[in-house]
C-alpha cells in the first residue's frame, strides 16, 4: 500500500470514529443557559452575603436559592444534558445541583445538622471547611476537564476553585477576611457564569449577538 493510500485510509478511520463520537440528536434543547443562571444567580447571592453587603451575615435566604434555582433547575440542566450526549455538562450541572441541595439543607432547621453540634460552633465550622475543600476538589478535576474546551469555562472552573479553598480556609481559621475575600471571588465566578449563560442563550441565527467563549482550537490527530 502506497503512503498516499495509507494516509487517506488513516483519515477515513479518523472520520469515522469522529462520527461516531458525535453527539446523538436529539429533540431536547439546550439546557447549559438555565444551568448557568441557576448556577450564577444562587452564587451571586451567597457571596453578596459571605462579603455582609448590606450588613447581612447570616445567609439563610438564600436555603429557597438553593433548593430550588441553583439545586432543583440546575440538577434538570444536567439529566437533560446526558440524553444530549454532552458528558461534562451533564457531569458539571448534576454535581452543582446537588452541591447546592445538599447546602441548603445544612441550614433548614428540620434537618438537624447545625444543631447537632449544639454550642460546638468550632467543630461545625471545620466540618463546614472539610465540606467546602471536598468541592473544591470535585471542581478542581472539571477545571482539568475544561482546558480544551473554552477559556470562559476554564476561567468560572478556576475562580471557583479559588473561592472553595478561600471559603475552606476561613470556616477552618475562623478568619472573617478570608470568607470574604471568598466572597469576593465568588462574584466574580457569578459574573463570568452569567456570560457563559448568556453566550448559550443568544443562538446564532436566532439573535442579533453573540458572546465569544474563547473556543480553543483542537487539532486533529492523523
Amino acid at each position: 500500500m502506497s503512503d498516499i493510500e495509507k494516509a487517506n485510509s488513516s483519515h477515513q478511520i479518523y472520520d469515522r470514529q469522529s462520527k461516531s463520537n458525535a453527539p446523538p440528536s436529539t429533540r431536547i434543547a439546550n439546557p447549559a443557559a438555565l444551568g448557568l443562571f441557576s448556577f450564577a444567580s444562587t452564587t451571586f447571592i451567597l457571596s453578596l452575603y459571605n462579603v455582609n453587603a448590606r450588613g447581612v451575615i447570616l445567609p439563610n435566604v438564600v436555603v429557597g436559592m438553593a433548593c430550588f434555582c441553583g439545586g432543583l433547575a440546575q440538577l434538570l440542566a444536567g439529566m437533560w444534558e446526558f440524553p444530549r450526549g454532552n458528558v461534562f455538562g451533564a457531569t458539571a450541572f448534576t454535581s452543582y445541583g446537588a452541591f447546592w441541595m445538599s447546602y441548603a439543607t445544612i441550614y433548614i432547621p428540620s434537618s438537624g445538622i447545625i444543631a447537632a453540634y449544639g454550642e460546638n460552633l468550632d467543630e461545625l465550622n471545620q466540618a463546614v471547611g472539610i465540606y467546602l475543600i471536598t468541592w473544591f476538589m470535585v471542581t478542581f478535576l472539571l477545571l482539568l476537564g475544561a482546558l480544551r474546551r473554552n477559556i470562559s469555562f476554564i476561567a468560572l472552573l478556576f475562580f471557583l476553585c479559588i473561592t472553595f479553598v478561600l471559603l475552606a480556609a476561613g470556616a477552618w481559621t475562623g478568619t472573617a477576611n478570608l470568607s470574604k475575600a471568598g466572597g469576593g471571588f465568588g462574584l466574580l465566578t457569578a459574573m463570568i457564569a452569567y456570560y457563559c449563560g448568556l453566550s448559550e442563550l443568544l443562538v446564532k441565527g436566532e439573535s442579533w449577538f453573540g458572546l465569544p467563549m474563547g473556543t480553543i482550537k483542537q487539532e486533529r490527530l492523523d
